[in-house]
């Protein structure tokens, strides 16, 4: 964990809970232990007051359409047929961790977070300046929620523990090295005592 903050304010702060889909997790080895530590995660959160917010991609039938032949997005998800159909139960939210009355939730249909969804407008409306990040992959969504984040003057905190990789050394790579030029990386154990208690009016 860097210096760059010793408390998050949960009335200021959000968690942003990313790509955690049947679909994507059953490719990682360790999706039980990561469903385990986002659930923590969350836990945490709401007992403090602070905002949870999900990401997922999927897309609509005009989504599809409308991806252009010359993007490799569009040669991914064409690889895959519908798999990543916004009606498949593979593209919903993990029900182990699933939303309650009152979280943010948004689909995308590109990598990042923030490009193709209106997150940036929720949580200015709930004054929120500090994110906490956990997602699948690490070198994807999180990897361009935390560059898009920082260049849009968030605090950002990386949740370790509650983002994964199919290749491992990639995950170790960014979390070592990149993540921290641009936010504190920590474990959902010290997610606990960083969350400060709400402030009394």
């Amino acid at each position: 964990m860097n210096d760059t903050a010793s408390v998050i304010d949960p009335e200021h702060a959000a968690l942003l809970v990313m790509d955690y889909q049947p679909g994507i997790l059953r490719n990682l080895a360790n999706a039980d232990a990561l469903l385990a530590a986002a659930a923590n995660a969350i836990s945490a959160f709401r007992t403090r007051g602070g905002t949870v917010g999900y990401v997922r991609v999927a897309f609509d039938d005009a989504d599809y359409d409308a991806l252009p032949p010359t993007s490799p997005m569009a040669i991914r998800i064409a690889s895959v047929g519908k798999a990543f159909h916004s009606d498949s139960a593979d593209t919903a939210i993990h029900d182990r961790i699933a939303p309650a009355p009152g979280d943010v939730v948004v689909r995308k249909t590109r990598v990042g977070a923030f490009s193709t969804t209106d997150l940036d407008k929720q949580l200015h409306q709930r004054e929120i300046t500090t994110l906490v990040l956990a997602g699948v992959s690490t070198s994807g969504v999180v990897l361009s929620t935390v560059r898009d984040a920082h260049d849009r003057d968030y605090q950002i905190f990386v949740l370790s523990d509650a983002c994964a990789d199919p290749d491992t050394e990639v995950h170790a790579f960014l979390n070592e090295k990149i993540f921290p030029r641009q936010a504190s990386v920590i474990t959902t154990e010290q997610l606990d005592d960083l969350l400060a208690a709400p402030q009394q009016s």
